[in-house]
């Protein structure tokens, strides 16, 4: 069998807010009709509904310590990085041991995620992160980021119509009319899109930009008005169709015509990424000092980065009268649809990784060979080697 004599744990998530899970009792059933043991660390669906009693009836077997969970387990399952936990008064990496296997959102070029990595190089644990794989048929059925991405883009532009001090849509009052709120969604991939679909149903005029003319496309046959951010196609788009690291000339032009329209937003949304690598700045301060008092920017680009320079990562704060969101795990607020899209995506990429109850760490797949970050010893993912300054 697939799983035959592994011991897969899943921890209780420890960030802040997070209430997503990375197995749901279906999946655990699966994995364990496949041979595993999985250990569940008591309490850890509750955040998405789903009960200690139904892991159980699934096969689950329910540990109070998580220390001993991570001690026993071959295979740790994660939805967010491994942080510092106050209960335990340590790491969470500390708690892990050499040779393990860890999968999870590492968001390994991410500057706040960096020394928590070298640390997993250094203990000796492979890992590999869910942001990091491929968009190829394959795969699809693993792409935590994108489902992961669906959910940021919705409940993002929420959000920011919660933080808004006005409507976003047109309001007819017996006092005169009300104007809709201006949206800028820059990024158009999969959250981008689903903010502008979104920030549509909700009334707002919204306009998008991307450097690529297919996302652009995307985004104007969903009714965004286009932003044209004046970069060749040569130069923006990358294998697979993805974003690339602009030059700096040609970052510096985009900043300018952001910077031009700023004043006449009440909504800036920034989900522009770069595969394996730190978000791009996009929104200087100067860009968030123009804006409007009362302006709201959702920057779910922060995993990897952010997008604007002044957002502070996990926190929601007001700088030159705006509004940033900075918050890391967007889609943890829709806990139980989020936790039921991730937690099929890292079952099937578990079931790519094992066979005949070994973890094969084969960077022959294409699969593997993107999404691994630390192995046996040594960092080995381009993207937080560069962002580093490491290679």
């Amino acid at each position: 069998m697939k799983f035959e004599g592994l011991t897969i744990g899943i921890p209780k998530e420890i960030m802040e807010g997070e209430r997503r899970v990375a197995a749901i009792p279906d999946t655990v059933r699966k994995m364990v009709s496949q041979g595993a043991t999985v250990l569940l660390e008591e309490g850890a669906g509750a955040g998405s509904y789903f009960s200690d009693e139904d892991y159980e009836s699934a096969g689950a077997t329910l540990i109070a310590d998580v220390e001993e969970l991570f001690e026993e387990s071959d295979i740790v399952l994660k939805v967010k990085e491994p942080l510092f936990s106050e209960v335990k008064g340590k790491h969470e990496v500390e708690m892990m041991r050499k040779g393990q296997c860890l999968i999870s959102f590492l968001h390994p070029a991410a500057p706040s995620n960096h020394q928590m990595i070298k640390t997993l190089a250094q203990k000796g644990i492979n890992s590999l992160t869910l942001d990091g794989i491929p968009r190829i048929s394959r795969a699809q059925s693993m792409d935590a980021l994108t489902s992961m991405s669906t959910v940021a883009g919705y409940k993002g532009i929420i959000m920011a119509a919660n933080t808004l001090p006005k409507f976003l849509p047109m309001i007819g009052t017996a006092v005169g009319m009300i104007k809709p709120a201006q949206v800028l969604v820059i990024g158009t991939g999969i959250a981008g899109l689903q903010a502008v679909a979104t920030a549509k149903r909700l009334g707002a005029v919204v306009h998008a930009a991307d450097i690529r003319p297919d996302a652009c496309e995307q985004a104007k046959s969903l009714g965004a008005k286009l932003v044209d951010l004046d970069v060749p196609p040569e130069i923006a788009v990358g294998e697979g169709g993805y974003a690339r690291k602009l030059p700096a000339e040609w970052l510096l032009k985009e900043r300018e015509i952001i910077h031009g329209i700023a004043s006449q937003l009440d909504v800036l949304f920034l989900s522009a990424l770069i595969p394996g690598k730190r978000a791009p700045i996009l929104i200087t301060e100067d860009i968030v000092k123009s804006m409007q008092p009362g302006s709201t920017i959702v920057d779910i680009a922060i995993d990897q980065g952010g997008n604007c320079e002044i957002t502070e990562p996990g926190k929601i704060v007001e700088k030159h009268g705006i509004n940033i969101i900075g918050i890391l795990n967007i889609p943890g607020a829709i806990p139980t649809s989020s936790t039921w899209m991730f937690a099929n995506n890292i079952y099937h990429y578990l079931t790519n990784l094992v066979q005949d109850g070994t973890v094969k760490l084969d960077t022959s797949d294409e699969i593997v060979a993107s999404s691994l970050v630390t192995r046996d010893g040594e960092l080995v993912h381009a993207g937080a080697l560069e962002a580093m300054g490491l290679t």
